[in-house]
């Protein structure tokens, strides 16, 4: 069994894999289980040999994000960008953990009372192809950094960066088997849960994301799951529409709209409804569409044909039941799976496109009467990962914040993840939180020890 990975620009074969089996599995968690039992012990060795890590993704930029672009089909700008923020990332962590990691005291009837935070293991990570060195290491550093080793299984898509990562691992001296990469498909992922790990995360459909965490449950082994998102984007009557259609266009366009955190539904209060709609269809427009490689190019193609039926099938679904398109709407090309940056109007709640994932560069817009009816359309969703709200009132902003059912909100800027803030949804976007503490404490033992001096004898429940 093998897999073919295919340059989404040109549909061209770029390398083709053999699958690994279970004993290859099996082989190397032994490793990594091997490795953790050192691994763990020294924070600062941790931090050394994370720092170098970051040293290298910088010093081999270039040809990473070249691998991504030539993968998965992100403008070649965006995927040294996306470099750049995993080096980020291990930095913002190698300089942080030890005060993360820092025994708690707790003043209890105890002579001394602390909380520790301990690595569980061997972490297995099966990650997607959209961001295919930003998911893998920003899940990796904290984890790493907690004293844990880690089992890629990367997206078939884009097996080639999957196995960079491990070689930059190597390139950095880490010992052998504190990062490691598994080549196969989505066959590997229930022996690799099977197997000797301590828990697993997973990034990917809602659909895999439920086996995942049935597999993980069957097991009893602790997973986080980061799942689909439709975010609402929500522009209040008092928005500057002119900085509100410029974060549109930036929030649902990057990565040709392949992102879980995209904004993906556009509620609009009709009082600004036409003059951000002028300016989000004259915005979308000017967007270039054509070879990733160049640096001139805004939108690339969807990572492969499945993807772009997809799109294709959710345009086609809405235009059936009464939308109108504004701009865009069609397959671009002879050759390549791209597909033009469309704005669409006249949503309803039928249409697959209002209540459904859009991975790819169409915006449908909402217009509502007010606030009030934004919000409500934006939690009649089964997603809650992130949601974004236009407003100069910060007070009016921090409570429509508050109303939102989602794991994250931003006003007056795009959804993004960040090393310093939890990353995580509700609903069936996923459970568990990454980035931040709070993404390292979920993959710690928490472990309460008390000291006492004398036996307590008065208590009478455990």
């Amino acid at each position: 069994m093998t897999i073919k990975t295919v340059n989404p620009a040109t549909e061209e074969i770029i390398a083709e894999y053999d699958i690994i089996n279970k004993e290859k599995i099996l082989e190397t968690v032994k490793k990594s289980k091997t490795a953790f039992a050192d691994w763990k012990k020294d924070i600062k060795k941790r931090t050394h040999f994370t720092h170098i890590l970051a040293q290298e993704l910088r010093k081999n930029k270039t040809e990473l994000a070249s691998l991504a672009t030539k993968e998965m089909g992100k403008p070649i700008k965006e995927s040294l960008s996306e470099v750049e923020k995993c080096a980020w990332a291990m930095e913002f962590y190698a300089d942080n953990s030890d005060i993360f990691l820092h025994d708690e005291a707790i003043n209890t009837d105890a002579r001394k009372s602390v909380i520790s935070f301990e690595p569980l293991g061997v972490i297995a990570s099966v990650m997607p192809w959209n961001f295919p060195y930003w998911q893998a290491l920003r899940f990796a550093a904290p984890s790493l950094m907690a004293g844990n080793t880690v089992v890629l299984k990367p997206a078939s898509a884009t097996m080639q960066c999957g196995i960079e990562i491990a070689n930059m691992f190597q390139k950095a001296g880490f010992q052998d088997g504190i990062f490691q990469t598994l080549v196969g498909d989505s066959s590997i992922v229930e022996p690799l849960i099977d197997s000797d790990v301590s828990a697993v995360t997973f990034t990917g459909s809602t659909s895999v994301g439920i086996k995942v965490a049935q597999r993980s449950a069957l097991n009893l082994k602790k997973c986080v799951l980061e799942l689909g998102g439709s975010d609402p984007f929500i522009v209040c009557s008092d928005a500057d529409v002119e900085k509100a259609s410029s974060g549109a266009v930036k929030g649902r366009f990057i990565n040709c709209g392949q992102s879980c955190v995209a904004s993906k539904r556009f509620f609009v209060t009709k009082n600004v409804a036409n003059e951000f709609i002028e300016k989000f269809v004259q915005k979308t427009e000017s967007l270039r569409v054509g070879n990733p490689m160049s640096e001139e190019t805004d939108i690339g193609p969807l990572v492969n044909s499945a993807g772009l039926n997809k799109i294709e099938e959710l345009v086609d679904d809405a235009l059936a039941k009464g939308a109108e398109v504004l701009t865009g709407g069609k397959r671009l090309g002879s050759k390549g799976y791209f597909y033009s940056p469309t704005v669409i109007t006249k949503i309803s709640s039928k249409m697959q496109i209002a209540y459904e994932e859009t991975f790819g560069p169409v915006a449908p817009i909402t217009i509502v009467d007010d606030e009030a009816d934004a919000i409500r359309l934006a939690n009649d969703s089964q997603f809650g990962l992130g949601a974004s709200i236009w407003t100069r009132d910060l007070t009016k902003a921090d409570r429509l914040s508050r109303m939102v059912e989602s794991g994250i909100v931003t006003i007056n800027n795009v959804v993004i993840s960040d090393p310093r803030i939890p990353f995580g949804g509700i609903k069936h976007s996923g459970f568990g939180r990454e980035l931040s503490r709070y993404g390292m404490m979920e993959f710690v033992n928490i472990k309460s020890i008390r000291f006492y001096d004398n036996l307590v004898k008065q208590h009478y429940v455990e």
